[in-house]
């Protein structure tokens, strides 16, 4: 078996149809990669930026931004070296995260990996749930504000937002894979741009018409808004709220791996990381320093729903509608991982099951047949019924970013990488490369693990007042 991927490149390495594994010729450029880390990374997470350099204030907030931006790149190219094992132009190739992990390092850190990896993008669905809703209770609440005046109650229930989510997400859920959705990522990203664009410039606009830049050096003021203990709290949740803001390293590899050859995988993974991530701070630096310049320490936990802003209720619509159209396509590229796993998995136990592999061609006028997997569709169905319930019983989008972020950061986007590229490139242990890399793990470990006492913290106080299927 050791000989396969070799035979396996002779067969088929000259082919135009297929690349040196076998598998039908991958097509995606640097382009295409760049479109789902962006539509995966400038996701709702850049709403509560505003609220994140609110707490920090004008020092730590952009400092701490741009410190998870370096941070984010510098292992994602760590990262994107681990796609094949051995030789980075033919050496075996690596299909998702979990993969590379069993490549590098194997045995128990596998299923560490594993359980942490879908866990996490379990939660992001969870996230994305929560986030589309509060975009669509906001437009149905803008729309009574500018009917009824500013001061009216317009209360309205999230939980029929949800289900709607839910429908959507199971019609998108029956795309196969991830190579499939190219075109949702690109329409997702246009969203992406949109929404911040207009985030940013309502922002602009509001200090513009006061004059004045809100906020202070150390952020929101204990004794007047908060306590010294909850200043610490939301301190920690605002690390959290960043790292979720960044966090795209554990689809990585299954972008990776859509990559088209030559130039090799990794050389476009690094461009396309390069240009995704420098985009995607520059946007994050201009949308929370400028929500936080417009409402300073009153800066709402989500930026275009928090009702910061009233008017003009029209741009506000567009971008909270621009946000639900990302959110959508984004849940995919999160779960598409995810699907793939599992029923990968259920193939390999049950080879013979007729429910498992056959695929039923549905005709489509104008198209080519639908292939529809049973399976597929009552376990993805299941899967995102149980992200929409748990989404209504538990709506607080600060919190569960935060306590995501502080999750998925350090075991995924810092652990994991560094010491996967230690070992493909055999550094050698108590070098000085192999001390800057243990001191930067260490240091994002104790980061992650305030962030998530912050989170933590924030959740058990709203789960105080909080009663679910209420308005």
């Amino acid at each position: 078996m050791a000989d396969k991927p070799h035979q396996v490149f002779e067969v088929y390495g000259e082919s135009k149809c297929f690349d040196d594994d076998g598998r039908i010729k991958r097509t995606g450029s640097v382009w295409t990669a760049s479109a789902h880390i962006i539509t995966a990374v400038i996701g709702s997470g850049v709403l509560s930026l505003a609220w994140a350099t609110a707490q920090l204030g004008w020092v730590a907030g952009p400092t701490v931004l741009l410190l998870f931006s370096f941070v984010t790149y510098y292992t994602s190219a760590l990262l994107s070296d681990c796609y094949r094992t051995g030789d980075p132009v033919t050496g075996k190739r690596n299909y998702t995260y979990m993969d590379a992990v069993r490549a590098n390092l194997g045995g128990f850190q596998v299923k560490i990996c594993g359980v942490i990896q879908y866990a996490n993008l379990f939660g992001v669905a969870i996230g994305y749930t929560i986030a589309s809703s509060i975009s669509m209770v906001a437009v149905n609440r803008s729309n009574c504000f500018h009917k009824q005046g500013h001061h009216a109650a317009c209360n309205v229930s999230s939980t029929p937002y949800m289900i709607m989510f839910g429908v959507m997400e199971i019609i998108f859920s029956q795309i196969p894979d991830f190579d499939q959705i190219s075109w949702l990522s690109i329409v997702a990203a246009v969203m992406s741009f949109t929404y911040s664009t207009i985030g940013l410039g309502l922002g602009v606009a509001q200090v513009a018409e006061t004059g004045k830049i809100e906020g202070s050096l150390t952020g929101i003021s204990i004794g007047t808004e908060v306590t010294e203990m909850q200043k610490i709290w939301r301190s920690f949740q605002a690390l959290g709220a960043i790292a979720f803001a960044y966090s795209y390293s554990l689809i990585l590899i299954e972008i990776q791996d859509t990559l088209k050859s030559p130039p090799a995988e990794a050389k476009t993974m690094k461009r396309a990381t390069l240009i995704s991530v420098a985009v995607t701070t520059v946007f994050y630096m201009l949308c929370g320093c400028f929500g936080y310049a417009a409402f300073g320490d009153q800066s709402p936990g989500n930026l275009l729903t928090g009702f910061g802003f009233y008017n003009p209720y029209w741009l506000l619509d567009i971008a909270n509608i621009a946000i639900v159209v990302h959110l959508v396509g984004a849940y995919q590229v999160y779960c598409q991982p995810l699907f793939a796993f599992v029923e990968k998995t259920a193939a390999e136990w049950y080879p013979d099951s007729k429910i498992i592999t056959k695929e039923i061609d549905v005709p489509i006028p104008g198209f080519k047949p639908f292939k529809l997997n049973l399976f597929r569709l009552v376990w993805r169905t299941i899967f995102v019924i149980i992200t929409t319930v748990i989404s209504m019983l538990m709506p607080f989008f600060n919190d569960v970013v935060g306590i995501l972020g502080a999750f998925g950061f350090w075991p995924l986007t810092v652990y994991f990488p560094v010491e996967m590229y230690i070992v493909q490139k055999r550094i050698t242990k108590w070098s000085a490369r192999w001390i800057c890399l243990q001191i930067l793990s260490g240091a994002c470990l104790v980061i992650s693990i305030a962030a998530a006492a912050g989170s933590f913290a924030g959740v058990v106080s709203d789960l105080k007042v909080y009663r679910p299927f209420q308005s």
